[in-house]
């Protein structure tokens, strides 16, 4: 199948991602990709895993298909969906032709949506990827968000599996899981206690770069504001700013930092801790490095 998609309304910071550009930090160039895998590849599965999709964020996303037809699959947080007017439920999957509307607008929970077709998505493939890095304007839609006008063509995929009828999986709802960083002992044992005793909150000051978190029991209030020699960062490492700020690393990371990192969010929760809301709770809890494999390949 084939189509053309028109942007009709799009919410800040829509942008058009895939797994990410792998193997370029090397060159100081992040991954991005999708905010949290696990719903991109689900949304692929419902639809037949054309190449890219679309990340949508709180706000959502209104479009039309122009002509053609596509099989649409949605998932991601917990968003409203309408085809044609008519409520379906998320996450699921659809079946559009030309002249359809789909309007995608907040639902209780979740920052990310993801929009996958049984096409491929096309703009070009950069350094292996179609992921858009827009601090750097590399990739994507003209290396940009989305935004109303904006004509999507969607081509005939080289690597779709067909659908899949899957059921979300509904995640661990227990602490954000840690393995301690390159710089924990720079930080004393009882401020180590205390990132794992204490509760954090998410701020409003989030985007794919980075989640600062509130610090109401100020376990970092004395922090003093350590000058280290920049070195390489990955997803998921919580790194103390001068002014005794926590902020979680996310996907669209900058490749080197000079602040202490005292901890990394291991990848099994990273997708989760992505989609919380500003305002929510957040505790933490550390595991072993071998433990987080064990999860990554879920044998545990």
């Amino acid at each position: 199948m084939s189509a053309t998609l028109v942007i009709t309304r799009a919410g800040p910071l829509a942008t058009i991602q895939d797994e990410g550009r792998l193997g370029m930090l090397a060159h100081g160039i992040s991954a991005s990709g999708a905010m949290d895998r696990g719903a991109y590849r689900l949304a692929g599965k419902l639809a037949g895993n054309g190449a890219g999709g679309v990340e949508i964020t709180m706000a959502g996303l209104d479009f039309r298909v122009e002509g053609g037809s596509c099989r649409l699959g949605f998932a991601g947080g917990a968003f409203t969906i309408r085809h044609n007017g008519n409520l379906v439920a998320w996450p699921g999957a659809l079946n559009l032709a030309a002249g359809d509307l789909v309007a995608i607008t907040p639902g209780p929970d979740g920052n990310y949506g993801y929009l996958r077709f049984d096409c491929d998505i096309d703009v070009p493939v950069l350094m292996g990827s179609r992921s858009t890095s827009s601090r750097v304007r590399l990739g994507g839609f003209e290396g940009r968000a989305l935004r109303a006008g904006d004509r999507i063509g969607l081509v005939p995929s080289s690597l779709g599996t067909g659908p899949a009828n899957l059921n979300a999986v509904p995640p661990n709802d227990g602490p954000i899981r840690i393995v301690w960083g390159l710089h924990a002992e720079l930080f004393s044992p009882s401020v180590r206690e205390r990132l794992i005793t204490s509760s954090f909150g998410i701020s409003n000051r989030l985007d794919r770069m980075g989640v600062r978190l509130d610090d109401p029991d100020g376990v970092f209030a004395d922090a003093t504001s350590l000058s280290l020699v920049s070195d390489a960062i990955v997803p998921g490492d919580i790194q103390i700013l001068g002014d005794g700020t926590p902020t979680v690393l996310m996907r669209d990371h900058q490749p080197t930092g000079g602040y202490p990192r005292i901890a990394t969010v291991i990848s099994a929760d990273l997708d989760r801790f992505a989609q919380m809301r500003p305002g929510s709770p957040v505790a933490f809890a550390s595991v072993t490095v071998e433990h987080a494999h064990r999860l990554l390949r879920g044998t545990t």
